[in-house]
C-alpha cells in the first residue's frame, strides 16, 4: 500500500477512534448510507461502525470521509404513508408555484430569483447579459 493509503489505513481504530479504511477498500459487511438506501435499508439507530477516508485537495481538512454501517444491523426502510405522500406533493406544488403571479409551472422555480423568470424580468431588456 502506498504512502497516501497508509495515512487512511487504521483497521484497529487506534489513530481515529474507529476502524478506518482507504477509499474503495472497505471490508464486506459494511455499507454507506447511500449503499444501504439502494438496498432498501437504513442504519436503524446503530452507531457508526467504521469509516472510509481519502486525501482531498478540495477539503479544508485535507481528507474526505464516508461513514460505514454494519449490514447485519441495518433495518428495512419504513414505507411511505398516504399522509407523507400528500405532504410531499404539497411541497412540490409550492416549489413550482410563483408567489407573484400564482402560476404553477411544470418545473421547480429557481431559488435564486424567488419567482418565475417572467416576473423577475418583465421586459426582454431586463435580462442579464453575459459577457
Amino acid at each position: 500500500m502506498g504512502t497516501a493509503y497508509s495515512k487512511c489505513y487504521d483497521p484497529n481504530g487506534a489513530r481515529y477512534g474507529i476502524p478506518t479504511y482507504p477509499w474503495k477498500f472497505a471490508p464486506d459487511g459494511y455499507a454507506t448510507r447511500r449503499q444501504l438506501r439502494a438496498q432498501g435499508l437504513r442504519p436503524g439507530g446503530q452507531p457508526i461502525a467504521a469509516q472510509l477516508m481519502r486525501t482531498s485537495r478540495r477539503r479544508k481538512a485535507g481528507v474526505s470521509v464516508a461513514f460505514l454501517y454494519r449490514l447485519d444491523l441495518a433495518r428495512p426502510v419504513r414505507p411511505m404513508t398516504s399522509r407523507k405522500w400528500g405532504a410531499l406533493a404539497l411541497a412540490m406544488v409550492a416549489r413550482r408555484t410563483c408567489p407573484v403571479c400564482q402560476i404553477t409551472y411544470s418545473y421547480c422555480l429557481p431559488t435564486s430569483l424567488g419567482m418565475c423568470v417572467t416576473c423577475a424580468y418583465p421586459t426582454p431588456s431586463d435580462f442579464p447579459r453575459s459577457a
